[in-house]
């Protein structure tokens, strides 16, 4: 997507296909998640917040990347053993298959856990 997008319904109307399935899923499962998560564009795709940045997803031209946490990546590391990682911040989920709405759920979880864990240890 090269043309700047104010939303995220912009963002994902932007593709087609299977991508297009894909992001409309990682969207749900986010925001049902929590209700408290919101969205919003940041850094040229959809991104949620809860307290604080939480994830972000972005189409690539052979998988979906999900954004997390170098931490959340760590917890989940057997989980995504079948999914690329960059090690640090990225899972990339190939365009062939299935968003695991179980581990994304979980993922989004745990980094709330991990934002407000963050935010208890700064305040002593």
């Amino acid at each position: 997507m090269k043309e700047t997008v104010q939303s995220v319904e912009e963002y994902i109307a932007g593709y087609s296909g299977q991508v297009r399935k894909q992001l409309e899923d990682l969207r749900k499962i986010i925001l049902e998640t929590d209700p408290a998560i919101t969205e919003k564009i940041a850094w040229g795709a959809p991104t949620y917040y809860r307290d604080g940045y939480l994830v972000q997803f972005a189409a690539a031209s052979r998988h979906v990347g999900f954004y997390t946490s170098p931490a959340a990546l760590k917890e989940f590391e057997e989980e995504l053993a079948g999914y690329g990682t960059n090690k640090k911040n990225t899972v990339r989920f190939p365009v062939d298959c299935e968003i695991p709405e179980k581990l994304v759920r979980k993922m989004v979880e745990y980094r709330i856990h991990e934002i407000r864990k963050t935010k208890e240890q700064s305040k002593q």
